[in-house]
């Protein structure tokens, strides 16, 4: 078995047609707490989790990949470690401007995606 720099299950993304109307239901309805609410690819990257909740749960708009986000003390040594033991990544680590840290994704033998979110 091999460790792994992947520290925690950070975000788990979820589609939402109306991200106003989202969070809404979950800050107002559920009593959430809104962590993030920023400008992401043309569009906007909103968090919502539980108080006290290290997890959270993106609210992204449609085409935005879904799914989980895991988190990593540093992405392109994670990314260069998966890579040399053959594990499906992305071929580079992802980099945008802004308050965005570095990412890839990994597929497991299934096809599913997790995306690495390295520490910004």
């Amino acid at each position: 078995m091999h460790a792994t720099a992947i520290t925690e299950v950070g975000t788990v993304g979820i589609p939402v047609v109306d991200q106003e109307r989202a969070l809404e239901f979950y800050v107002d309805t559920l009593g959430f707490e809104k962590r993030r609410d920023i400008p992401f690819a043309g569009a906007r990257w909103v968090e919502v989790a539980p108080p006290g909740a290290a997890t959270t749960i993106a609210l992204i708009p449609a085409g935005v990949p879904t799914g989980i986000r895991v988190l990593a003390e540093d992405a392109d040594a994670t990314h260069a470690d998966l890579r040399a033991r053959g594990v499906d990544t992305d071929p580079e680590v992802m980099r945008m401007q802004g308050a965005v840290p570095p990412m890839f994704a990994v597929r497991d033998p299934d096809g599913n995606s997790l995306i690495v979110v390295g520490r910004a």
